[in-house]
């Protein structure tokens, strides 16, 4: 496959040496590029041969001497080089498969890629790789990979991803670690099929692997009203989600105790949903495992009261915040607590129901432009409108014209168009959304 290069950053070795957007990567050190980890492994080093075909056809020859790890500037048609690899699973939870139908194509794509674990923080269930990739990973020192567990009982997972391949994960995942490479492990708990016991046993088989296996994040199954005709699942409720908590509890106290730290930890949909107090911000570490919802109210909450005091004094301004059922009285509370230090700012919390995906998706990732539109359209708003940036989608496949995009394909563009308002994205961290009224409010 062709290497174009798309573009070339400003001051970079590429401009200085003269390659220009539409040339063509052929090799470096006389290694053909397969993709863009070779990419990132052979340009590596301080002196490297590369040789470009430019768009006349002539063929460059080019010495770089260079920092090591300095990248060269270049940006490729492909962001991955290849193609991303497809998921060949069919798993029971799979969220791609409760999408209603005529959304954009790369919606319904199902990436099994380690390039894109390693790049972008994908996770992948190691079922779509052969022995040559799993040795690319270990010769490249790929390293954290992201890696879809679910459980480490071979039938059990092999029902659950509907995929013959899928029961030798605990011997994938002891070649890697044994390898020196670092796995963050994620479990989507399932009610009645790999929780309670099940998820008992595949915590402490991880845990076996540790250090290697650096964490595990559990989070909870994500049931949309599109489920016709597939795998019969439920929710957690109060009760259910209070015992995973406690089988979590009886393993991290051990486990706190003979490493200092947790190893497991479960997203904070799982405390929300039981009524369980959310731990303190010395469990979460450095909050490495936001990505999967793990921690984030604990951050929020001691951002919002360790920042309030950065107000501006004298600020004056209205907006209106948009959260997700789930989240709606931990941005209620913040927003009482920002009005009693600042009166003179207003703020009124809109919690936004998804009737797009169905009222059992009550977080605020899962939120369409559409339900925004209609659920707004007749109310009173703030002069500015706040959205947590998890509303907008992301992906290798997008281009930077796509970034503010929700997942039914309405811009921020047109939402803000819509409703006649100017809209402020930030990731609802609480020093962020500080920051925000501070950036767009008056000052007396």
């Amino acid at each position: 496959m062709e290497n174009r290069i798309k573009a070339i950053k400003c001051e970079s070795i590429a401009e200085e040496m003269g390659i220009e957007k539409g040339d063509c990567l052929l090799s470096i050190n006389g290694e053909k590029v397969k993709d863009i980890i070779d990419y990132k492994f052979l340009t590596s080093d301080e002196y490297i041969k590369v040789e470009i075909e430019k768009q006349s056809g002539e063929v460059w020859d080019l010495e770089i001497e260079k920092e090591y790890d300095e990248e060269l500037g270049l940006e490729f048609e492909e962001p991955i080089i290849d193609k991303p690899k497809s998921c060949h699973n069919k798993c029971i939870f799979c969220f791609i498969d409760q999408m209603p139908k005529g959304m954009r194509d790369t919606l319904y794509f199902k990436d099994d890629d380690s390039r894109l674990a390693f790049l972008q923080g994908n996770f992948v269930t190691l079922t779509n790789m052969n022995d040559e990739e799993i040795d690319r990973i270990i010769k490249y020192r790929i390293s954290p990979i992201n890696v879809s567990v679910h459980t480490t009982n071979p039938d059990l997972r092999i029902k659950m991803i509907n995929n013959k391949f899928a029961g030798n994960i605990y011997t994938l995942l002891k070649r890697l670690t044994q390898n020196g490479i670092k796995i963050n492990c994620q479990i989507v708990l399932c009610p009645g099929i790999n929780d309670g016991a099940e998820f008992k046993r595949t915590v402490e088989d991880l845990y076996r692997l540790y250090p290697g296996v650096t964490n595990v994040a559990v989070v909870p199954v994500g049931i949309t009203k599109y489920r016709q005709n597939l795998f019969k699942l439920s929710r957690y409720d109060k009760n259910s989600a209070s015992n995973q908590l406690k089988i979590a509890e009886e393993l991290q106290c051990k486990y706190i105790e003979e490493i200092g730290v947790p190893f497991v930890r479960l997203s904070d949909e799982f405390y929300l949903v039981s009524e369980t107090e959310i731990p303190n911000s010395n469990f979460y570490e450095n909050y490495s495992q936001l990505e999967d919802g793990v921690g984030m109210v604990r951050l929020f909450r001691d951002n919002i009261s360790s920042h309030l005091k950065s107000l501006n004094k004298g600020a004056r301004g209205s907006f209106t915040f948009l959260t997700g059922e789930l989240a709606y009285s931990e941005i209620k509370d913040a927003a009482e607590k920002i009005m009693e230090n600042s009166p003179d700012i207003i703020i009124d919390v809109k919690k936004i129901i998804n009737n797009f995906f169905g009222h059992t998706i009550t977080v605020s990732g899962l939120i369409t432009a559409r339900d925004i539109m209609e659920q707004l359209k007749y109310k009173t708003l703030g002069k500015n409108i706040v959205i947590p940036e998890c509303m907008l989608r992301k992906g290798y496949e997008l281009s930077n014209s796509d970034k503010r995009v929700f997942l039914d394909d309405i811009t921020l563009d047109e939402l803000e168009k819509a409703l006649s308002r100017n809209i402020l994205v930030c990731d609802y961290t609480g020093n962020d959304l500080i920051q925000i009224i501070n950036e767009n409010s008056e000052v007396e």
